[in-house]
């Protein structure tokens, strides 16, 4: 029977109890890990407090590049059971999500596997916030694409992997995650805004070419609770984190290719934003509260982040032809 070791990321002292009731749902597992690594990032306090406070766990700095991949990185290097299994610092697991992930290894052909994150409300969410976009706050999203109990990559609050799939596919990438990204002037990719998205999708898509056959496997037993603070329901937060979104989804189509990069991404735009449009649109029109503020918040979500993304692929590819260009120029 397939054991795991459980990798929990932080980096600030602001999560302090989310941080502990993290590692508490993991200690109350069915199921239990044969470790859990604690890793902090660039938080000495932190990492003093954790490694004083919170017993039976093995506390470490994050030992490679600033951010959430290096972190991941240092504990994957550490864990020892032959699955590695990521919970974020502010989401607690059901009591049966590590036997629920780890049942999915019985098929050899499972690389991963992941399950619902489902968002746990600091206060309640506005009547205009579409369920289609609770990617925005990290959550598993209405119209989400399964298939046969298959999906492209799993959401990284909730996500495992087998250990020596994921050292052969080398890791996740620093390009995502905490990249910087911006636009000069003229158009240019820069650095200087923020592509925070996306290191587990390009992780998922590098490992399935790297063993033909494999998959990821959805479990949707394999369930946990993620925090949602107050401030992540407003609309400003939102159109943040549409331009994140549409910033990082450019830089993935950039590494793993368009077709692979955003293939779910297609259905979601062609069928599951339209429908929930016309849902809400009805529904407005029989007089439900919010509904056609819903409607709105999906039209803009998506235009917000088809901007960026157009604008990040734009300045990219202008940076690559004048690299180009220059190299001709130097070349004679």
């Amino acid at each position: 029977m397939i054991e795991a070791s459980v990798v929990i990321c932080a980096h600030t002292l602001d999560r302090w109890e989310e941080l502990n009731r993290a590692v508490e749902s993991v200690r109350n597992q069915t199921r239990p890990p044969r470790e859990i690594l604690v890793i902090i990032d660039n938080n000495e306090s932190l990492r003093e407090r954790a490694e004083r406070e919170i017993k039976g766990v093995t506390v470490l700095a994050n030992a490679k590049e600033a951010g959430l991949s290096g972190g991941r990185m240092t504990g994957a290097e550490r864990a020892t059971a032959p699955a590695i299994c990521f919970l974020d610092d502010d989401a607690a697991a059901d009591p049966r999500w590590l036997a629920e992930l780890l049942d999915a290894y019985e098929d050899p052909a499972v690389l991963g596997a992941g399950g619902p994150v489902e968002p746990l409300w600091r206060a309640p969410p506005p009547s205009w916030f579409p369920d289609e976009f609770r990617w925005v706050v990290g959550c598993t999203y209405a119209g989400m694409h399964v298939r046969d109990g298959r999906i492209r990559n799993p959401i990284g609050a909730n996500m495992s992997v087998r250990a020596d799939v994921l050292r052969h596919a080398g890791g996740f990438t620093s390009d995502l995650g905490r990249r910087k990204l911006g636009f000069s002037v003229s158009g240019r990719a820069t650095f200087g805004g923020k592509a925070e998205s996306c290191e587990e999708t390009e992780f998922c898509i590098r490992a399935a070419r790297l063993h033909p056959g494999g998959y990821f496997a959805y479990r949707s037993g394999a369930r946990v609770h993620h925090a949602v603070p107050a401030q992540r329901t407003t609309w400003s937060y939102f159109v943040h984190r549409c331009l994140i979104e549409g910033n990082a989804k450019a830089v993935l189509a950039g590494l793993a290719g368009p077709k692979d990069g955003l293939g779910a991404e297609g259905r979601y735009v062609r069928v599951v934003l339209p429908r929930a449009v016309m849902n809400d649109l009805s529904a407005a029109f029989r007089g439900q509260t919010g509904a056609a503020r819903r409607a709105g918040a999906i039209i803009a979500g998506f235009a917000l982040t088809a901007f960026a993304y157009a604008r990040t692929r734009l300045g990219a590819l202008a940076e690559a032809r004048s690299s180009h260009l220059f190299s001709r120029v130097r070349g004679g």
